[in-house]
């Protein structure tokens, strides 16, 4: 009798920690998310966005899922490895050059950019950063790509943020091929997610 309580114990004990350890690894690869207004670089690699961006890698399957070290620009992925994250799997991304990407027609001044997630979390905030005008096209991209100012930027304090979110923005005068990076900055863990646009800007 004893012997039956132990395995039926040892069991129950199996079963909650398997549950336990599927709840906690949703928990963790769910909490993700891209831009898809205007359409990043992930997102253009994945089928939902047509797979317009080609020979991207894992990404496709995964564009919610460009996540690296918070604190861009003084802290965050290395320079050459922004686009990716600095998540190795994800190195295609940082490839760069004046026709590599599907890019985007934007203009300058009020844009909305639209984050889908894929499951909610805690929330520090959301900024953007745009490339200076005379950024050369042909090399990763590095900070000093970048005007390190975010031109937007939303303070969440750590909200849950709702499936979408939307973000009203004026995007400063540009020409030409221009990078926005979106930075979604997570107010519970080190991380934050990681998304590039490539946008030609029409005179």
């Amino acid at each position: 009798m004893k012997k039956n309580k132990l395995i039926l114990f040892t069991a129950t004990l199996l079963l909650s920690s398997v549950g336990f350890i599927s709840t906690a690894l949703a928990d963790v690869t769910l909490k993700h998310g891209y831009i898809d207004k205007p359409p990043s670089r992930a997102f253009l690699c994945s089928s939902k966005g047509q797979n317009l961006n080609k020979n991207c890698g894992p990404v496709q399957y995964e564009p919610q899922s460009v996540e690296g070290l918070k604190g861009f620009p003084k802290d965050g992925p290395k320079d050459g490895e922004i686009a990716s994250g600095g998540n190795a799997a994800f190195s295609a991304l940082n490839e760069q050059s004046a026709d590599r990407w599907h890019k985007v027609a934007m203009k300058s001044g009020e844009n909305t950019f639209k984050w889908t997630l894929t499951a909610k979390h805690s929330t520090a905030s959301w900024k953007f950063f745009i490339t200076k005008p005379e950024w050369d096209v042909n090399k990763p991209l590095t900070r000093a790509d970048f005007d390190l100012t975010p031109f937007c930027q939303q303070d969440d304090n750590g909200k849950i943020p709702t499936e979408t979110v939307e973000l009203n923005c004026n995007i400063p005068e540009r020409s030409g091929y221009q990078v926005i990076l979106g930075v979604w900055n997570i107010a519970d863990t080190k991380n934050a997610f990681y998304q590039v646009i490539d946008a030609e800007f029409k005179e």
